[in-house]
């Protein structure tokens, strides 16, 4: 039974925009710090005795953190054979991991196993096939804002793990920055991709409504907003495209919207020093149960 596939995200101008705001926001550095101590000891208890891991990442984009992971991984259990099954919904994103797989000489030992869709139509296949692969680590980084059903998607990624695995979700932190803006302005900003925004309290009430163990590790980050204050900066314009999901920040509003987001960045969403506006882009890494 083959599966249509619908749309795939993250194409067109979202891709730059996307790749802009990782440059100047330092989010990866951030998530790294914090998988950095926390994975080493589930890889650890997660691998005990195994003769073989199976890794899949789900909304995975260009593979930064991905690699690291599995190098991470590889260079705990050098004589254990990996396989990294990858979903990602943009083939331009896709690509970029490919090559950034082909220049890590430590990887090219590990069989990938590339699924270019969302994340809902690799569940239809998944289901389809009836031929269901287990795996040891899941791992889903800033993407369940992306996904129809939060519930069925835990659910279903959650059913995948073996016994003893870890589903790893990173997401943004409720109360920061990002979960104010996007709950204030629901209506202007889940019109696209984003139908309906999720921060890490979205995640955990949906984990305890089912019944699923977890953990919780606080992933703090920050990042430079001052340019979004100048109308003028292209680099305001940028990271407030990206912000807000939009090709145009100042077409896509009515001024008096624009200056109620500007407003709310400034005053609730952010700190102030030194004369700079430094946004509040916490996360959260929830680890549930196999």
């Amino acid at each position: 039974m083959a599966v249509e596939p619908t749309s795939v995200c993250y194409e067109g101008n979202i891709v730059p925009n996307f790749q802009f705001y990782l440059e100047h926001s330092e989010e990866h550095k951030a998530m790294l710090q914090c998988v950095q101590n926390v994975l080493p000891g589930e890889f650890t208890r997660i691998g005990a005795s195994k003769s073989s891991l199976d890794v899949l990442g789900v909304g995975s984009g260009g593979g930064e953190m991905d690699v690291h992971m599995l190098s991470l991984l590889q260079s705990m259990f050098p004589a254990v054979p990996i396989t990294a099954d990858i979903v990602e919904g943009s083939s331009k994103l896709s690509d970029n991991f490919k090559a950034l797989v082909a220049k890590t000489a430590n990887l090219q030992t590990i069989p990938f196993d590339w699924h270019v869709m969302h994340s809902g139509d690799y569940e239809k296949q998944v289901k389809a096939k009836g031929d269901i692969k287990k795996f040891d680590f899941i791992h889903m980084i800033q993407m369940i804002y992306y996904v129809d059903n939060l519930g069925e998607t835990i659910k279903f990624y959650q059913s995948l793990l073996k016994k003893n695995g870890r589903l790893m979700v990173i997401v943004e932190a409720a109360n920061s920055g990002w979960d104010l803006l996007w709950k204030s302005f629901t209506n202007e900003l889940c019109t696209h991709e984003i139908k309906e925004y999720r921060s890490s309290a979205e995640v955990i009430a949906c984990l305890k409504k089912q019944g699923l163990k977890y953990d919780e590790h606080p992933a703090p980050n920050s990042f430079d907003i001052t340019e979004c204050f100048n109308p003028s900066s292209e680099t305001g314009q940028r990271l407030l495209n990206f912000m807000t999901a939009q090709d145009h920040f100042h077409e896509s509003f009515t001024p008096e919207i624009r200056a109620s987001m500007l407003d709310l960045l400034r005053n609730k969403c952010s700190t102030e020093k030194d004369g700079k506006v430094f946004f509040n882009s916490d996360m959260k890494c929830i680890l549930v149960h196999g």
